[in-house]
């Protein structure tokens, strides 16, 4: 990659990459890129040219089919790209991995602004090897036997629901991470409710540390690529004016992790009360 400049973002994650023409990717250039993808887990092109819509379609699918959301809002045309609008509510500020609440939620994402504010409006992405491997090694020994349920209920009702490993390992590297966010998981099924909620609050806080955490000031056509399976991101709502961008996503792999060591506890609180709590 002599023709491109990669530096690091920060001391736990990320890389601003230049000199790369996103619109004309080839095979070989972008298997430079995932290589880069998988040791940074979110690469940022700030000085990137908009993209037309077949190009950031053509972008996403080297990595894999691209979802087509079930209910966010669309580029008129291309079902693949999903549009975020602050004035339409796309204000995601609280950490989060995508989608978890599916049985295979997505690799990666492509993200690109094409309106910001002047100031604020940064996103804010964390390293979850680190968050994971930071732990005390009982801790982390206690985890593999774990799962988490993650859910989401739209506003017409509808619950989404999925068990994943509380540590999944990643399906290019192995290396673990943790694998819970504030946003979609519930509970720990094999713990009782008061053992889960701080279970779960430990590692909440823990994904979230600023070691563990890099930011990203955005400027329009800018261009954030991250790995969905390693990482949460948080967008930062300390603006006013109108932000958009245009995301396509790349669907996903089921996240395995150790095989359960604890059925589920029988007398748990259900999956509905916690919802209801929640």
């Amino acid at each position: 990659m002599t023709s491109i400049d990669v530096r690091p973002a920060s001391g736990a994650l990320g890389a601003e990459v230049r000199g790369l023409d996103l619109e004309s990717l080839t095979e070989d250039s972008f298997a430079q890129l995932h290589a880069l993808l998988v040791e940074n887990l979110v690469l940022f092109f700030p000085e990137a040219e908009q993209l037309s819509p077949e190009a950031h379609k053509a972008f996403g699918r080297f990595l894999g089919e691209l979802e087509v959301h079930p209910f966010l809002p669309k580029l008129d045309g291309h079902d693949e790209i999903v549009v975020l609008d602050s004035d339409q509510g796309a204000k995601a500020d609280v950490w989060h991995t995508d989608v978890t609440f599916q049985a295979s939620p997505p690799i990666a994402s492509i993200l690109q602004i094409v309106q910001c504010p002047p100031r604020g409006g940064d996103t804010m992405w964390s390293n979850q090897h680190l968050a994971y491997e930071n732990l005390s090694a009982p801790l982390r020994d206690f985890l593999e036997g774990l799962t988490a349920v993650h859910a989401f209920t739209h506003p017409n009702g509808t619950v989404f629901e999925a068990e994943h490993p509380v540590v999944r390992a990643h399906p290019v590297t192995g290396r673990r991470s943790l694998y819970v966010n504030r946003m979609f998981t519930l509970r720990i099924p094999q713990l009782r409710r008061a053992e889960s909620d701080a279970l779960l609050g430990h590692l909440f806080s823990s994904s979230e540390r600023p070691e563990n955490v890099c930011r990203f000031s955005w400027k329009p056509g800018a261009i954030a690529m991250w790995d969905n399976r390693a990482t949460q991101h948080y967008a930062v709502n300390d603006y006013t004016e109108r932000r958009v961008g245009r995301r396509v996503t790349i669907l996903g792999d089921v996240p395995k992790g150790e095989e359960p060591r604890w059925p589920h506890l029988t007398d748990a609180t259900t999956a509905a009360d916690f919802r209801k709590d929640s």
